[in-house]
């Protein structure tokens, strides 16, 4: 792991319940009517510079409802890279001991994002530092990582670092979430055994037909994807539904069980939600390990569905004040 200066450290290695390995990256939003078209230029309405990586997005959603957080990650040796340090460290529960910043040279990670009237969004990255995650960065953070109680990984960092953290991890009691996004169209040998390593892997429809080859245009394929997923050595699989909520199975039983949820007539922007997702069922799996895991499912889809009623991504998150005026439900044991 690259040196880090004391800047760079908010927090200390007392035991943290959530650390997620993952990603930083500027997000540069702009709003437009409708998503362009290949070759086409479109004026936008409005643009707005702000923080995301599915990483970094994951943690701060579980830090905003309340979780002792950390992440592991690497920034790039720029004012951007500064300037979000900045802003994960007005988090008292997220921990940045182990945010790295890499070398000069080395930009941090962008994502350009447009946003259209109706909420759908188009994106596109450039890992940037993200992609200088290493081995020695994993290392300098173990004690950390086995001794909490969830840790979650995407697919923005390398496969190579991911696969290496979960193997070191293998003979813990730690419950591992890999978020397979981005999906690439031909799966790497350190992405199949990763999906072989973690205790539950999620995917959104796109990602999980990346993966399988096959549309989910009906309950049977639907159904033969999570088959096709468990044929891969995953144990059990989540795949987010937008919209639709989500559906689930275990390698065990194969019995596909739908969590529904009520669908938002006019969203506003659903950039992040899937993050949100993320994040708020590694919260009710630290906070509520007695819950089933439908029942943390369907709670962390309607956490989701609150984020994508307001602009913005980690700001959209819902705090855990807010779930405690809203729908005290969410935060029952029962």
């Amino acid at each position: 792991m690259s040196s880090t200066s004391s800047e760079l450290q908010n927090g200390n290695d007392k035991k943290t319940d959530i650390v997620v390995v993952g990603s930083c990256m500027i997000d540069l939003v702009s709003y437009v009517p409708r998503l362009p078209m290949p070759g086409e230029t479109i004026h936008g309405t409005k643009f707005q510079q702000g923080f995301g990586g599915k990483g970094a997005n994951q943690c701060v959603a579980a830090a905003k409802l309340g979780a002792s957080t950390a992440l592991v990650a690497k920034l790039g040796g720029d004012n951007f890279g500064a300037c979000y340090l900045s802003e994960l460290n007005q988090y008292d529960n997220l921990s940045t001991r182990y945010v790295s910043r890499a070398g000069e040279g080395i930009s941090s990670g962008m994502a350009s994002i447009s946003v259209s009237s109706n909420g759908e969004n188009q994106i596109v990255i450039v890992p940037g530092a993200n992609s200088t995650l290493c081995n020695s960065d994993i290392d300098a953070a173990l004690p950390l990582l086995r001794n909490s109680k969830v840790v979650v990984f995407q697919g923005e960092t390398p496969w190579s670092t991911t696969r290496y953290c979960l193997d070191k991890m293998v003979h813990t009691e730690v419950l591992s979430i890999l978020n397979v996004a981005p999906a690439p169209s031909i799966p790497c040998s350190d992405l199949i055994t990763s999906l072989t390593l973690a205790s539950i892997v999620c995917v959104n429809e796109v990602e999980a037909e990346l993966l399988t080859q096959i549309k989910l245009d009906s309950e049977e394929h639907i159904s033969d994807s999570l088959d096709s997923l468990f044929s891969l050595g995953c144990k059990t699989v989540i795949i987010t539904l937008g919209a639709n909520g989500a559906v689930f199975a275990t390698s065990k039983s194969r019995t596909v069980e739908k969590v529904q949820v009520k669908k938002v007539d006019h969203p506003v922007d659903t950039t992040g939600a899937g993050d949100c997702f993320l994040g708020a069922l590694a919260y009710f799996i630290s906070y509520f390990p007695s819950l089933p895991l439908g029942e943390q499912i369907s709670r962390a889809c309607k956490i989701a569905r609150l984020s994508v009623m307001q602009c913005g991504t980690q700001p959209s998150f819902p705090s855990l004040s807010l779930l405690e005026f809203l729908d005290e439900s969410l935060l029952s044991i029962k």
